[in-house]
């Protein structure tokens, strides 16, 4: 099936005594695929299984990155994963670089991944490995603040409701196992709003000194001009979770290597091109296509 996808799983422990899987598909290519999920996502995540699945027909490597607490198991610390997690990607990053031989790697990250994608690629700016030949970005809060408005409207309230459900009970089972995690959980149960568990959660645990803060610092925006691999940013116009912020002609206008597409449809990692599942592959195509016409790869 499209969306489902065969992988070989590798643990592997990270410098603060926690844990990464890692999903690969291997066709014995020289190019990896590095593809990263949204919020709440993993690597069974629906447009994850497709573009795997689509990649390995054009004859390329992939691997899943599961954030921290995204792969069917808990991860062992009270800190999981943001928007801004920059420090989990370079660390993955060289640990496929010590450890496989690839000549080319490619980030592909999806909303949340996609801000980790652009946010990554732009602060290690020159100082990012020569293997690393570039990156594609889908469904993109680039601007967290200014997105979380248009989250928090009622037009996104079932899908907010669905993260919360998910996120609320993480954040139970956390208080649980970490009882030196102050969690108030009546601010928990009436919480709403992504700045109410940021409140709770993301400033106390990550030393945010607020909500506004992790904005700030988790965004990727601000770090678009200073990537130097070609980088393809696809956002859809009719994605609720977006706003205008979110979609920044000017930076891809001044870059040689940001490029910025705006489609009429797509919504929020949707990109369909009709009601037949088999056929809704313009979003694994137009990667595959960024790839092989804008990313110099080593043969």
């Amino acid at each position: 099936m499209k969306d489902k996808a065969s992988y070989i799983r590798k643990r592997i422990k990270t410098w603060d005594h926690d844990f990464f899987d890692l999903d690969f598909s291997f066709v014995g290519s020289k190019t990896l695929v590095l593809l990263i999920h949204g919020l709440e996502g993993s690597s069974d995540s629906k447009y994850m299984a497709s573009n795997v699945n689509h990649l390995k027909k054009e004859g390329l490597d992939t691997v899943c990155f599961n954030l921290r607490g995204c792969s069917g198991e808990d991860n062992l610390l009270l800190s999981t994963y943001h928007s801004g997690k920059t420090e989990d990607v370079d660390f993955v990053i060289k640990y496929l670089l010590k450890n496989y031989e690839y000549k080319n790697i490619i980030i592909v990250g999806f909303s949340l991944g996609g801000n980790l994608t652009l946010k990554y690629i732009g602060e290690q700016g020159e100082n990012i490995s020569p293997i690393v030949k570039g990156g594609i970005a889908v469904s993109v809060p680039i601007d967290i603040g200014s997105a979380e408005i248009e989250m928090d409207k009622l037009k996104n309230k079932l899908f907010m409701e669905m993260f919360f459900k998910t996120m609320k009970n993480k954040l139970l089972e956390k208080a649980f196992k970490f009882p030196e995690y102050k969690l108030d959980q009546s601010k928990l149960f009436k919480a709403t709003k992504f700045k109410h568990l940021e409140h709770l959660y993301t400033v106390p645990v990550f030393g945010f000194k607020s909500p506004e803060d992790y904005w700030k610092k988790a965004s990727s925006k601000p770090y678009l001009l200073n990537i130097n691999k070609p980088t393809l940013l696809i956002n859809a116009k009719d994605d609720s979770f977006l706003s205008r912020e979110c979609y920044p002609y000017e930076e891809a206008e001044i870059s040689k290597y940001f490029f910025f597409e705006e489609t009429k449809f797509g919504g929020h990692v949707g990109f369909m091109t009709s009601f037949k599942p088999i056929e809704n592959t313009w979003l694994e195509y137009r990667i595959d296509r960024f790839i092989k016409e804008n990313i110099q790869l080593d043969i």
